[in-house]
């Protein structure tokens, strides 16, 4: 397994980039509570505001990522869509939390406001986000250079979103909402800024872009593609599931004290996914491949749950949720890479790089795990009798979150599994790929 052109230097430059897009997308979090609670915004106007832009944001990353596979200009494809996006994107981002209105005295001020701000902030995001992520297969060729910037990627992303998740609200309250995303904004310019010189692209070898249409239906005709989106959608419907229902575990079915604990239980698992990006990169992935490392990932995170369906206590839940952080780590490590060899795969099929609109429609499909999280949430507080209003809640509502924190994210990490077994790009066929792909540079004499 040849190591690759690329040196550690440029692939480190290029994962700490990867700190500068999640700071920004996991702080986005915090956004209800500074309009809702901090600015007094309707709740229910800032409810139907996240939900279209929900929309927007599965809608606008086909379509951005499509438009870069057609771009042809002096910096590239994917490069121009970093280079001028990061600034304004960043920009918008700070304003987001620099809002001049208040939900009392001019809501529907505060309402377009946000409307606006946050459209240009996932507008510019998702260009940014969009041309770095198609950038992955293409600077780095060989399966062993993948999964090395993919360890450092995803370690640098574990910082990023201890950063964001775990510190808006206590800066908030050191030096405002303002000053959060100030700083916020500053540092993951700086974490862009520092990888953007070590970014290149190679010669494209395609000679007329598919249109919209026509790429769409090459895509989702795309066997090994709609096996692997659909395994990363239910790898994100496990980890929202657990990420939704934490708070409500720890209060009624350990009876804890949700704030600290939840935090606590939460960067554990973050935590000892990043330490273990590394194992699994030097002692697994050579040895299994993508697709067999990620089927032992998801069949391990299913292992790692059922001691939350017993546990009384929060030790009992912190060695559950550190097991799954482990496990956490393959599925987190595998994800870009599997899908540089769909896209590879399909230069052969197509005759043509698409990176921009594989990671588009990726993040167009994997979007629908956050709506299938809400629609499990939503039956299995029914069904137990769950109600924010109650003093003390019913006996039921303790095995409902239980219920909820283990089999809807064990069943989808083992349906993973099977939907994998599909996967048809491994063994030697992904060898034959491979071949014929270096076979085709050598000669076309272009260095793809």
């Amino acid at each position: 397994m040849t190591e690759g052109t690329t040196s550690s230097a440029v692939r480190w430059r290029y994962a700490v980039m990867n700190f500068g897009l999640t700071i920004p997308a996991q702080a986005g979090s915090f956004l209800l509570l500074y309009y809702v609670d901090d600015r007094k915004l309707n709740p229910a106007w800032a409810a139907t505001t996240l939900t279209l832009f929900a929309l927007y944001n599965a809608a606008n990353n086909p379509l951005i990522g499509h438009l870069s596979d057609r771009t042809r200009s002096r910096w590239g494809r994917r490069v121009p869509y970093i280079r001028f996006a990061w600034l304004p994107g960043l920009v918008a981002f700070a304003l987001l939390f620099m809002t001049p209105f208040n939900g009392v005295d001019s809501p529907v001020a505060l309402l377009l406001y946000l409307v606006v701000v946050w459209g240009l902030w996932e507008t510019f995001g998702t260009a940014v986000g969009t041309g770095y992520l198609a950038l992955l297969p293409e600077m780095f060729r060989t399966y062993a250079e993948r999964t090395a910037v993919a360890w450092r990627m995803n370690l640098v992303q574990t910082l990023g979103l201890l950063f964001g998740l775990a510190l808006p609200p206590l800066l908030a309250g050191w030096v405002g909402w303002a000053g959060m995303g100030v700083l916020f904004a500053v540092l993951s310019g700086a974490a862009l800024l520092f990888g953007l010189g070590a970014l290149f692209e190679r010669p494209d070898p395609a000679a007329r872009p598919l249109g919209f249409l026509e790429a769409l239906r090459a895509t989702f005709s795309h066997r090994a593609f709609l096996t692997v989106v659909a395994a990363q959608t239910l790898r994100f419907f496990a980890t929202g599931t657990l990420a939704t229902g934490m708070g409500f575990f720890v209060r009624y079915s350990l009876g804890a004290e949700a704030g600290a604990v939840t935090t606590v239980l939460l960067a554990a698992a973050f935590v000892t996914a990043g330490a273990a990006l590394w194992p699994w990169r030097a002692l697994v992935a050579p040895r299994l491949g993508p697709r067999g490392t990620l089927m032992l990932a998801f069949g391990l995170s299913a292992v790692s749950l059922l001691p939350l369906a017993l546990v009384q206590t929060v030790a009992g839940a912190l060695v559950s949720t550190i097991l799954f952080g482990a496990a956490l780590a393959g599925m987190i490590l595998m994800g870009d890479v599997i899908l540089a060899d769909v896209i590879d795969e399909d230069e052969l099929r197509s005759g043509q790089r698409r990176e921009g609109m594989y990671f588009g429609m990726s993040g167009f499909v994997t979007t629908l795990s956050g709506a299938l999280t809400s629609q499990v949430f939503g039956a299995v507080t029914r069904a137990s009798g769950y109600d924010p209003r109650l003093a003390a809640q019913p006996e039921g509502v303790a095995d409902g979150f239980r219920f909820f924190m283990t089999v809807p994210p064990i069943a989808g990490a083992l349906l993973a599994v099977l939907i994998l077994a599909f996967y048809p790009l491994h063994g030697q066929r992904l060898r034959a790929v491979r071949q014929a792909l270096a076979d085709k540079r050598a000669q076309t004499g272009v260095d793809w």
